[in-house]
């Protein structure tokens, strides 16, 4: 897989410590049956901003929560819940942080762009329009 970035510096991302925590563990069971996006979800996850435990804020992209991007390359506006694999079900909407995308989302924060690659190796950017963390926030207390 190739660098998402096109050049462009990563935007910073944030994190719970729970998220966090699951997320890595998923990365690393993930790295034999998915080695590119398990690495590129490591990558994220070395480099993002950990919440101290209980902590978030509303403007972050969370597991579970509810995100209207743009993708800025096609002009498209989208939303999707950004869920773990098991969880996944593209019909409702339901993506999994284990797919280029939802690797791309994770950690975001409102209004911030992203350049990321699809699993063809077509380069995209996407940006945050809304986030809604009405369903992460019922899972942890703020």
């Amino acid at each position: 897989m190739t660098k998402r970035t096109s050049g462009r510096a990563k935007p910073r991302i944030t994190l719970t410590a729970a998220d966090h925590e699951k997320l890595s563990t998923l990365a690393a069971a993930a790295l034999h049956t998915m080695p590119d996006v398990a690495r590129e979800l490591a990558e994220e996850l070395d480099r993002a901003h950990i919440l101290p435990e209980g902590k978030r804020r509303a403007d972050i992209v969370y597991m579970g929560c509810e995100v209207d991007f743009r993708d800025d390359t096609a002009g498209r506006v989208q939303t999707v819940t950004l869920v773990y694999p098991h969880e996944a079900d593209i019909s409702k909407g339901k993506i999994s942080v284990l797919t280029p995308i939802g690797t791309a989302l994770i950690g975001l924060p409102l209004g911030q762009s992203i350049g990321w690659t699809t699993r063809t190796g077509e380069s995209k950017r996407l940006t945050v329009l809304q986030v809604s963390n009405a369903a992460a926030a019922e899972r942890e207390p703020v």
